[in-house]
Order: C-alpha cells, then structure tokens, then sequence
C-alpha cells in the first residue's frame, strides 16, 4: 500500500465518512467543483484518489484518520 501524505491524510479526515467508497465519492465530487487556481488541491485529491483505489476496505479501516495539527510557540 502506498503511504499517505500528511496533507493527504488530513484531506481525508475532513471528507471522511466512515467508508472507503463514500470518501472516494465524496472527493471525486469535490473535484469537479474545483476551479482553476485550485490545481494544487486537484492534484491532492487526485493523488488520494489512487492510493484509496489501490487499497482494500480493510486496509482503509485501518488507517487512523485524525487530522496531524501542529501547534507552533509563539
């Protein structure tokens, strides 16, 4: 399985919805909403999309899907 990035990680917290398929919807939806000047994220979504397709439900069930929040000192 490939390994997810932090962003990609923390994309698929906020569109989690408890199944694999529904999260994978739900991001092929956002991404034709996208504009133009949103590339980067269209790229991301796209790159999550692969991966979530490679891997099985169990695999995804797996996966510990809290956003990663840094907290920096002042």
């Amino acid at each position: 399985m490939d390994r997810f990035s932090i962003e990609e990680l923390n994309l698929m917290c906020i569109y989690d919805t408890g199944t694999r398929s529904e999260l994978m919807a739900g991001l092929e939806k956002i991404s034709t909403e996208l504009a133009p000047e949103e590339a980067e994220l269209a790229e991301l979504i796209q790159s999550a999309l692969k991966k979530l397709t490679t891997m099985s439900d169990q695999e995804y069930g797996e996966l510990i899907l809290v956003p990663d929040y840094k907290e920096e000192d002042d």
